[in-house]
């Protein structure tokens, strides 16, 4: 017998001991059960949390639960990457504080990048106002309302220069979030870099360019799936061999979970999307090693702590079994790394300073999890835009967690919690198992057109609603410990006409300094790689922009080859109603309903609506499905309508109520419009409105003719009362 055998059948090494620590193990886990039993005077069993990704969290984890886990080895590093992409992660360099903000004109935006440059931000992160994001200059008609809101305005090369004025593009790392106006911004981007004197081989970041994101929840696309798929692929394909330093695509979670998606949505179609996007880039005829590292992702980071920080740890095992199947030759090439923005769903416009509490806890979260760069969100975001005070507080919040918590100090501290791993280990097998329904309806483009992603969705956001109105999630401030009264607090104003009549005012001097002939022959040029699919796009592009054709032209000249992407609106029926059918605050709302249906002849019929350029439509949604399943007749109206259509519309439906949906900071001229235009239509119309709408312009809306306002956090059987005692009062009208 060798020395290493009699080793292994020596005292304290045997099976005996094995068994003896089992036996001591399960003593233990009885004497535990049985006092929880005595506290809590029932089972254990009673407290498990079934989460909305169908996940029963237990009270108790131990190392029963690591049973069977395939990557409790792994290390940071090295595949399948669940301990982070990175040998030392934060040890060796901590993640990026990139904060994301656009605002106004391009000076004012480029003075607001500057400060917080100083101030110890590391990245910048390009917010777009609406018009830009949908392709219209900032003189389009369809804009009047948008310009300059949330976002900076981009209308040329001219803008983008100014923006970057004083910032060295060949030292910043800049991120843009667009995706419809893709091609004419990354165009004017790289131009602007030239003009800088930083050659495109320089720049580094990141554009977003998830189109397929787009079509399921946020909504500002432009051109019809294939042809945005073709635009995705073609810069991949122009990044890849002219920009070895910029990131071609950042695959966006987070605008689902903003949405209403679970962890395990969010985490399954963002993972999808990516493979997608993997494959289009190869019917290109790249090399799977020539992109794949420059792929990027980005995550929504809620309030569920634990899980977020798994969801990433999840996301990272996820992505490298995906990219396995690709047969890269790079380590690279297998990992996933990530952006992260804390929740903006979770900030309340209720005693909104809790919202820094919240937001410093999502960015440990994202920390644990191993992001690689965080942007925090200001406590006033659920009202108006950030204000300095605000973004100071926001930004800080990243630096108090590098440079004071000490989580920097170890890589991947949650890696063998027993309640961690589990959580890992379950997300990543409900994500897959949802990715593998994706991928028999043969993949995310023809699950998007079936619509699969956007109705389950829908359908979670609806729930969710339920739950926190119900009082089963707890909001603190909101639905729970709710202050008496509350003290608006300052916000940012933005003077939309005065930053519209600036952009026009640039445009104009732009076409005028401009060879009106060779702007023509570029977009023409253009126009013709876009119709006959020979050619790349983006090169096209950066010519036309470097001769200074401006954002809505370059669009226009792929237009007229793509056409527009009009999507039907649909509403989800009975998910609020059915969370509601025992409770007896919706039987005396449809009690009241029905007499009010009597006196009418037909249910009172609600318009839910969104005007201008604002896509994201959560709350529409959500709105459109409970009053639905409360008994209204709902019709939604299509997304990015002018006021003077909606009011068409409202009248020819003979519709009660339009409820607009406002969260883009707008309504200040737009529901005036609306307001005008049913009048002059001689309909008599209750128009009621939601959403980020600050207090301060409540009155305002009031004196222009809005009948109520719901802001965010407004419970939604409370809305519907609110709207039916407006249709009472109005009575003799109806």
């Amino acid at each position: 017998m060798s020395d290493e055998s009699s080793k292994a059948q020596g005292p304290g090494n045997g099976s005996g001991e094995t068994r003896g620590r089992e036996h001591a193990h399960e003593r233990s886990r009885e004497q535990w059960k049985a006092l929880a039993e005595r506290e809590l005077k029932a089972s254990p069993e009673t407290i498990t949390w079934q989460t909305p990704e169908g996940i029963a969290v237990k009270p108790l984890y131990t190392a029963d639960d690591l049973e069977g886990i395939d990557h409790l080895d792994s290390m940071p590093g090295l595949a399948p990457f669940v301990r982070g992409p990175r040998a030392t992660m934060y040890a060796g360099r901590p993640w990026t504080i990139r904060q994301y903000a656009g605002f106004s004109t391009a000076e004012e935006s480029n003075a607001f990048y500057r400060k917080n440059l100083a101030a110890g931000q590391k990245g910048l992160s390009v917010a777009f106002d609406l018009a830009t994001h949908r392709g219209y200059d900032s003189d389009h008609p369809r804009v009047l309302g948008d310009v300059g809101k949330a976002g900076v305005a981009i209308d040329s090369v001219e803008d983008m220069k100014i923006l970057f004025d004083g910032i060295p593009l060949d030292e910043m790392s800049v991120s843009m979030t667009m995706n419809g106006a893709v091609i004419p911004i990354l165009a004017s981007f790289i131009v602007a870099g030239e003009e800088q004197g930083v050659p495109r081989a320089a720049l580094s970041g990141t554009i977003q360019n998830d189109i397929l994101k787009e079509f399921m929840v946020r909504n500002t696309y432009i051109y019809p799936p294939e042809p945005s798929m073709r635009i995705v692929a073609d810069i991949i394909a122009y990044t890849a061999k002219e920009m070895p330093k910029f990131n071609s695509i950042s695959i966006s979670g987070y605008h689902m979970q903003e949405a209403g998606a679970t962890l395990v949505q969010e985490l399954a179609f963002t993972l999808a999307d990516g493979r997608e996007y993997v494959r289009a880039a190869l019917a290109k005829g790249l090399n799977v090693d020539d992109f794949a590292g420059r792929l990027s992702f980005f995550f929504a980071i809620g309030m569920n702590f634990f899980m977020e920080a798994a969801k990433l740890r999840a996301a990272r095992l996820l992505w490298t079994r995906i990219m396995e199947e690709f047969e890269p030759k790079k380590a690279s090439s297998l990992m996933l790394r990530t952006h992260c923005q804390t929740s903006g769903v979770s900030l309340q416009e209720q005693d909104p300073y809790n919202n820094i509490v919240r937001t410093a806890f999502e960015a440990m979260s994202a920390a644990l999890g191993g992001t690689q760069s965080l942007h925090t969100n200001s406590f006033d975001e659920a009202i108006a835009l950030p204000t300095e005070f605000s973004a100071r507080i926001a930004r800080n919040t990243q630096l108090i967690l590098q440079h004071e918590t000490g989580v920097t100090k170890v890589v991947d501290p949650l890696a063998g919690s027993y309640y961690v791993e589990s959580l890992t280990n379950e997300l990543a097998e409900k994500a897959w198992a949802l990715i593998e329904e994706v991928e028999a309806l043969g993949g995310m483009t023809k699950a998007v057109a079936e619509g699969l992603p956007k109705r389950m969705i829908e359908e979670a956001a609806a729930r969710r609603q339920a739950a926190v109105d119900k009082g089963e999630e707890v909001i603190v401030g909101v639905n729970r410990y709710r202050l008496e009264n509350e003290e608006p607090i300052d916000i940012l104003q933005i003077d939309n006409s005065a930053v519209r009549a600036a952009q026009i005012r640039r445009i104009e001097e732009t076409k005028r300094r401009r060879d009106g002939a060779r702007v023509r022959a570029a977009l023409e040029a253009l126009a013709a790689v876009a119709r006959t699919g020979q050619g790349n796009l983006l090169a096209a592009a950066v010519e036309a922009a470097r001769e200074r054709a401006t954002v809505g032209e370059i669009s226009d000249a792929m237009r007229q080859a793509f056409g527009d992407h009009e999507a039907t609106p649909e509403v989800i029926r009975d998910v609020y109603g059915d969370a509601y059918r025992d409770e007896p605050e919706l039987a005396v709302l449809k009690s009241r309903m029905s007499g009010i249906a009597e006196r009418l002849g037909r249910p009172p019929k609600i318009m839910v609506a969104k005007l201008g350029q604002d896509g994201h439509d959560r709350g529409a949604k959500v709105i459109a499905s409970a009053f639905g399943d409360i008994g209204f007749d709902v019709l939604a109206g299509p997304l990015f309508q002018t006021p003077e259509e909606a009011a068409a519309m409202a009248l020819s439906e003979a519709v009660n109520v339009i409820g607009v949906s406002s969260l883009a900071a707008g309504h200040k001229t737009l529901l005036p419009q609306l307001v005008e235009d049913l009048k002059r239509g001689g309909g008599e119309v209750i128009v009621v409105c939601g959403g980020v709408i600050p207090r301060q312009d409540y009155q305002f809306l009031q004196d222009h003719g809005v009948a109520a306002v719901f802001g965010p956090g407004t419970n939604v059987i409370e809305a519907a009362n609110s709207v039916l005692d407006l249709l009472e009062g109005r009575r003799r009208n109806i």
